[in-house]
């Protein structure tokens, strides 16, 4: 809650020494996740208030239940040596999916956001027969786990309403109900638009990481994004804001399958660079396609591919040069293919970015940078959904009173 230019921070109330040690614990576990379990101990101590002695005990019970193991820290000198806390071998999964137009990547994830792929496939079809595939899929997974899943978190190339209503304009999936599809998987599963998370992760382990404001922009067959405000992108009234490939933000009049005309997403995109090359685009189709014409503009064996291009790439820095003067962030980041996009041609998207802005814009306008996450950002926002709701006291003592002394 934020009131002038003060910020209130509300705590939770701590009836009994048990809840104050929990609330500790889930800290703990909380900093060293969002550290990418790279702090030491003793540092981990001094950046949460804590005595040493104190969270000596809590170290000790967080490995006592499976939920920590420590690692010895290089030591550079002389002194008490420490220890780095990180994931437990047997410690908590989220399953994380990465649903696009045309395919499928299972990864799991653990605490400290590293990923492991599972499994890959491609898809075709209805959404029942896709979520009956994937449902089986997790429901393997959560078994050979032996309880390590905490959840499942699924990123999707559509907007995402309420967190269970999703929508593939590009496959014309409409209103599908993912919570009643995937209700026999066994543990929570929790959605989120594929341009949304990217944001997320974007902001937890990527370059908007310590922005006040800024704009994320996620590009693939279509374009989406979000604005993230202290670290979380706005989600809108039902979790469907960040639709910045359905804005006219460029003059276009053409209709789009979304049911506008005009979309920005129709000038952006390896849907965009299909059409302009006469290749199949819409329903999944031509990922490959795409990255071979891509390679091609890159290398400079097809003149029509670096053409499409370099409109491409025009549209991209006047549609960001819009959502700037709409938004006023502080930076501009990009994943997907907007990374080479703007690689391809980045002179042309700041000639049309600085020519999109309004005038108090230009002498210092926002840098336009690409992700340091690679095409991961998905996948990994997918994880952090799953870790945001298994960090908090109730779950974690729930899984404490679950693995007590299997440490």
């Amino acid at each position: 809650m934020r009131m002038g230019s003060a910020t209130m921070v509300f705590v939770p109330r701590l009836r009994t020494s048990e809840d104050l040690r929990v609330h500790n614990e889930t800290r703990l576990l909380r900093a060293i996740h969002d550290g990418q379990a790279t702090a030491t101990r003793s540092l981990l101590t001094r950046e949460l208030g804590m005595a040493r002695g104190t969270a000596s005990v809590l170290v000790a019970e967080l490995i006592d239940a499976r939920l920590l193991a420590e690692t010895p820290a290089p030591t550079a000198s002389r002194g008490r040596p420490t220890r780095i806390p990180g994931p437990h071998p047997h410690g908590p999964i989220a399953l994380t999916v990465d649903l696009r137009e045309d395919g499928w990547e299972l990864a799991a994830g653990e605490l400290g956001g590293v990923t492991e792929t599972l499994a890959t496939a491609g898809h075709s079809g209805s959404p029942q027969r896709v979520f009956a595939e994937l449902a089986n899929t997790l429901r393997h997974e959560v078994e050979l786990s032996g309880g390590r899943v905490v959840g499942v978190g699924m990123s999707v190339a559509g907007p995402v309403r309420d967190g269970r209503l999703v929508h593939v304009p590009h496959l014309a999936w409409d209103a599908t109900d993912v919570s009643e599809l995937l209700a026999d998987v066994g543990v929570p599963v929790l959605l989120g638009n594929d341009a949304t998370l990217a944001a997320l992760a974007e902001a937890r382990r990527g370059a908007l990481r310590g922005i006040g404001t800024g704009i994320h922009l996620y590009v693939d067959f279509d374009v989406g994004g979000s604005l993230v405000v202290d670290g979380r992108p706005l989600g809108g009234a039902t979790g469907i804001a960040g639709e910045f490939g359905h804005m006219r933000l460029t003059g276009g009049t053409a209709p789009c399958m979304c049911g506008a005309r005009g979309c920005w997403g129709l000038e952006i995109g390896a849907n965009t660079l299909l059409r302009a090359l006469g290749e199949q685009a819409g329903y999944g189709r031509g990922r490959a396609q795409a990255e071979r014409l891509l390679e091609q503009a890159i290398t400079g064996r097809s003149p029509q591919a670096a053409q499409a291009l370099r409109a491409n790439a025009s549209a991209l820095g006047a549609g960001l040069g819009a959502l700037v003067n709409a938004n006023d962030p502080e930076l501009i980041t990009l994943s997907g293919f907007g990374v080479a996009i703007h690689d391809f041609a980045p002179e042309l998207v700041r000639q049309s970015y600085l020519e999109a802005l309004m005038t108090f814009h230009r002498d210092a306008p926002p840098a336009i940078v690409a992700t340091r996450l690679g095409r991961r950002g998905p996948i990994l926002g997918a994880m952090e959904l799953v870790f945001d709701e298994f960090l908090t006291p109730d779950a974690v003592r729930a899984w404490i009173d679950a693995h007590r002394g299997d440490g």
